[in-house]
């Protein structure tokens, strides 16, 4: 429970923290999950370790540490750790882990000294390196950390201090790092959460030169949700976690895993060649992350270009209009001696569309002396959002400036656009047409986001990328012609005129991509919760209908399925691979929701087959295969309002579910009773009152796994835990363990209880209920049906309790 307690720490500082503060010092504190699998990836096998912690917060990642160290059969005879932090509201609850965590060390026979250092870490590392000619110092085996995410003034002390030491970076998470790599003694191993900001840019070349030259990366886990990571605190950075050696030969591989949050069982699992991860031969040091052989598919399709900007005598660079610094010189509508100025906002269907009706900003700039410098000469040009916002689907945004459709001598381009030019002047325009549809295709999107992890493009990532030759741009370009097509054919264009075969043995990792794409789409149509809105969800639905990256939807078909052919299914068809333990996730958090939803059938060949049995088998529901099929047709819109006015989505079965539960059922069976936890299928949490939990002696790590209602009744001094089975299963044996752990140290009695919304979905569950459980079925309401056990509705105390009692 060590992780559990600091996690009130956590939790209770992020409530105290002014939202400005933690901006001020790029506080966002780790989650137990993430906490957890870091600390999982350290191999620390010697008898002595000695952990740097820089930026400890409230000791989340200190505790994680600790847990894993002491649950190992092969302990180590001590640990010393060196915590570090600044923040005078986190010391004091930092002081509070570190006695948890003296008590877990002093549990299981580790001796431990943890020393606090109230102060600012980089400052003090930089004055141990500094003095390291002359005085010893401090290194650490093991390093693991969450630093902060904050940009570092070029002018500041901080940047100067730290140039003294060689390190030269612009975000103070770097910095950090940077630092950290220092004080490691050779062997020592680094388990870090970062953005994954610095695997591409200008700005993070160097941190990536000293990382790559210093350490040896050997594990890198992604997740699939921005979101995820640090949910609790609003931060929609994509993150990484990763593990690296210092000093240790790279090795032939490197592990990529990936997942939907750090909480999730359902692991992609990878081993990719060192190279594929860091070309050796690239001067950027980018640093590519492929998750999945769709992945590898997309990077060797890449990968064949070998075309450079330079060789084609094209250059790109960013806007020189910064409309705030030439504020003087904007004028709201075209007048004699103004020119266009461009804006991202200009950017519509492949081309600049100028004026732009309804834009509030000026799109004219003055044609002046002091303005010369800032514009650039008629002509035709390819321009880029540098910034693409989060609901469009591609990151590379590009568009053409066609001087025939804006008659102006000159043209400025606002700070937040790259434009390509051939020195300083226009492009060839067929030669623009067929970059720009290069550019928009999705082998290119798919390409850039394995080493880029925000929404935005550098002209250096656009200088680093291979192109087709001349003659196939020019190919492409005179495919598009005055108007740009839809996706799907621009990306045929772009497969036709660069004729790239796969060699990876996968289908088109377009295609795959665009029918995981769709099969998301329709499960959010068709009422899913966000919770299963995800790959895994989209595979499942695919692998039901047999549909692969080049079958048509109405080629879609209903073969019986279990869950480990249909991971075999993700597999060979879609590259996506995943750990062996996933099968009972795939089952509990997607197929269980398909069965509550009425999307699929279970047992249809066998219905008398107990639902818990391997052997299981599913298939797709009649009705909703026939909607299926219209996919992509005229008929699609209709057919589906049809289909949705004759079937309750699942978000909707749920809340009618808990909305029987809180009335019906907690009336009768616990008149009084005070709800203490309500679950949402979005939200996840619609009503939750942590002091009650706390008073009866329950910590929750996490709201992930809580059941669905939480009733606490006072007068029987019972803490009834209800799961409705529309949102994951029934409470089975493994969940009813789950609950009974999670629950372990509540002062109240236990009762579990399966709610089902009627008998007939209670049937498909009878093999999985545990027993020493309680069904209760809404069209029944006033009954309960008791499986099994000593007493009717009641808790039933640990078995300890018991031998205690008959002593």
């Amino acid at each position: 429970m060590l992780v559990e307690s600091v996690d009130f720490f956590r939790l209770d500082a992020n409530r105290k923290l002014d939202p400005s503060h933690r901006s001020e010092f790029g506080q966002f504190m780790t989650p137990p999950p993430t906490a957890r699998l870091m600390a999982s990836m350290f191999q620390a096998k010697g008898d002595e370790l000695t952990l740097l912690d820089a930026g400890a917060g409230v000791g989340s990642l200190l505790a994680a540490f600790i847990s894993e160290i002491s649950a190992r059969s092969d302990k180590p005879r001590t640990i010393e750790v060196t915590a570090y932090e600044i923040d005078p509201t986190m010391i004091g609850y930092l002081r509070r882990t570190f006695d948890h965590c003296l008590t877990a060390c002093q549990s299981n026979g580790i001796a431990a000294k943890l020393d606090l250092i109230e102060g600012d870490f980089i400052e003090e590392g930089i004055s141990q390196l500094r003095q390291e000619m002359f005085v010893p110092v401090n290194r650490f085996n093991c390093a693991i950390l969450n630093p902060p995410y904050k940009k570092i003034n070029s002018a500041s002390g901080t940047r100067s201090s730290l140039r003294e030491i060689g390190i030269e970076t612009s975000n103070l998470y770097t910095a950090f790092l940077s630092v950290v790599l220092k004080l490691l003694e050779p062997g020592g191993e680094l388990v870090a959460i970062t953005p994954r900001s610095f695997c591409n840019g200008p700005y993070f070349k160097p941190f990536r030169k000293l990382l790559l030259e210093t350490m040896a990366l050997n594990r890198i886990h992604i997740f699939e949700s921005r979101q995820s990571t640090f949910k609790d605190d609003d931060v929609l950075q994509e993150n990484v976690i990763f593990y690296a050696i210092k000093g240790e030969v790279k090795r032939e591989n490197v592990t990529i895993t990936s997942s939907s949050g750090p909480d999730d069982q359902f692991v992609e699992l990878r081993e990719l060649p060192y190279e594929n991860l860091v070309n050796p031969k690239d001067p950027e040091y980018f640093i590519h992350i492929v998750s999945d052989e769709i992945g590898a598919s997309v990077a060797e399709q890449i990968g064949r270009l070998y075309w450079s900007l330079e060789a084609h005598d094209v250059e790109v660079s960013t806007g020189r209009v910064v409309d705030f610094r030439a504020d003087e010189f904007l004028c709201p509508m075209s007048a004699p001696g103004t020119v266009p100025l461009i804006y991202p906002r200009n950017f519509e269907n492949g081309f600049v569309v100028w004026p732009k009706l309804g834009s509030k900003k000026s799109e004219n700039i003055a044609d002046l002396p002091e303005t010369r410098e800032l514009l650039v000469p008629k002509g035709t040009y390819v321009v880029v959002k540098r910034f693409s916002a989060k609901e469009e689907a591609r990151r590379v945004v590009a568009a053409v400036y066609d001087p025939n459709r804006i008659g102006a001598d000159q043209v400025g381009f606002e700070n937040h656009i790259n434009y390509f030019h051939r020195r300083g002047a226009g492009l060839p325009p067929l030669l623009a047409l067929g970059l720009t549809a290069f550019l928009n295709s999705t082998l290119v999107d798919l390409y850039f986001r394995q080493f880029s992890g925000h929404t935005q493009v550098n002209a250096a990532d656009l200088r680093n990328l291979k192109y087709p030759s001349r003659s196939q741009l020019e190919a492409l370009g005179s495919m598009v012609s005055d108007v740009f097509p839809p996706q799907e054919i621009l990306d045929g264009y772009v497969q036709e005129a660069i004729k790239l075969e796969d060699a990876t043995g996968l289908p088109d990792p377009v295609q795959a991509k665009k029918r995981i794409d769709e099969a998301l789409n329709i499960l959010k149509v068709l009422g899913l919760p966000r919770e299963q809105l995800n790959e895994r969800s989209a595979l499942t639905l695919l692998s039901l209908l047999e549909l692969t990256p080049d079958s048509k939807w109405s080629k879609a078909k209903d073969p019986l399925m279990g869950i480990t052919p249909m991971m075999n299914f993700f597999h060979t068809h879609y590259g996506k691979r995943y750990a062996p333990n996933s099968r009972e996730t795939v089952r509990r958090q997607t197929v269980h929701q398909f069965l509550a939803a009425n999307l699929v059938t279970i047992n249809p060949d066998h219905p008398e087959r107990p639902t818990n049995s391997p052997n299981a088998v599913y298939r797709i529901e009649a009705g909703l295969l026939q909607l299926l099929k219209t996919f992509g047709t005229r008929r699609w819109k209709s057919s589906l309002a049809t289909y949705l006015s004759t079937s309750e989505t699942l978000k909707e079965k749920y809340a009618q579910a808990v909305e029987k539960i809180i009335k019906e059922f907690c009336e009768r069976f616990a008149p009084g009773g005070i709800l203490i936890y309500l679950g949402d299928t979005d939200e996840k949490v619609a009503h939750f009152e942590i002091a009650a939990l706390e008073e009866l002696g329950v910590v929750i790590e996490t709201h992930g796994k809580m059941p669905d209602v939480i009733v606490y009744a006072k007068n029987k001094n019972w803490l009834i835990l209800v799961e409705a089975v529309t949102s994951h299963g029934p409470v089975n044996p493994k969940r009813r363990s789950e609950l009974k752990e999670m629950f372990a140290h509540s002062t109240a009695g236990l009762v579990f209880v399966t709610a089902f919304l009627d008998r007939h979905a209670m049937v498909k569950y009878l093999g999985d209920i545990s027993w020493e459980t309680e069904v209760w079925v809404a069209d029944a309401p006033s009954h309960l049906i008791h499986f099994d056990g000593e007493r009717f509705l009641g808790p039933y105390e640990s078995e300890d309790k018991r031998i205690d009692k008959n002593r």
